[in-house]
Order: C-alpha cells, then sequence, then structure tokens
C-alpha cells in the first residue's frame, strides 16, 4: 500500500476515492478524522493511499485527469436514466442524485 494524494480536507480525498474506485484502483481515505484539529496539527494527514502497488501509476494518471475535469469532458455526451427513479443524469456522475442509486455498467 503507498501514499497516492494528500487533499486539502476528507471531501477532496473521498471524490478522489470515487474517481479511483470507479476506475477500477482500490484505495482508502486515512486521516480524515484528524482533519478538524488542523490547527495543531500538521496539514499534510488527510491522504489518499492506494492498496495495490501495481496499481499506483495508474492512480497517478487517474488523479491528473481528475483535477484537469477530463472525466466531465470524457463522460458528458454519455447521458443516463435512473433505473430506479427515471432521474436523467450527465454521463460523468456514477450514481443518482436523486435517489442515490448506482449507475449500471456501461
Amino acid at each position: 500500500m503507498k501514499p497516492l494524494h494528500t487533499a486539502r480536507h476528507a471531501a477532496e480525498a473521498h471524490l478522489i476515492l470515487g474517481y479511483l474506485e470507479s476506475n477500477g484502483v482500490q484505495a482508502i481515505v486515512r486521516g480524515e478524522f484528524l482533519t478538524g484539529g488542523i490547527g495543531e496539527l500538521p496539514a499534510d494527514i488527510c491522504k489518499v493511499w492506494v492498496i495495490d502497488d501495481t496499481d499506483v501509476s495508474r492512480a497517478h494518471e487517474l488523479v491528473r485527469q481528475f483535477f484537469r475535469g477530463e472525466a466531465a469532458s470524457i463522460h458528458a455526451h454519455e447521458h443516463w436514466c435512473c433505473t430506479q427513479c427515471g432521474e436523467q443524469l450527465e454521463g460523468q456522475f456514477t450514481a443518482c442524485w436523486n435517489c442515490g442509486s448506482t449507475r449500471p455498467d456501461r
């Protein structure tokens, strides 16, 4: 297991975690519960870690894509309809914002 990204806050770490997992890379977030004491702790405590060392280089590229917004541009034309509630969603979303159901496999 190797550290991949130091997040500014837990929300950023979990967005990256979700993006990695949606692309088949297993990862975890560590240190997210320590960010409440950030005034007393080092600023680099909330990190995303890649579980399988062989996925690290791919994970680095996915993080670069994430911050450049490439997922939105790659999948923006792939609109989908939630099978649970019928909500129409844009292609970059992996779950329905209306009911929380996961997007079916592409």
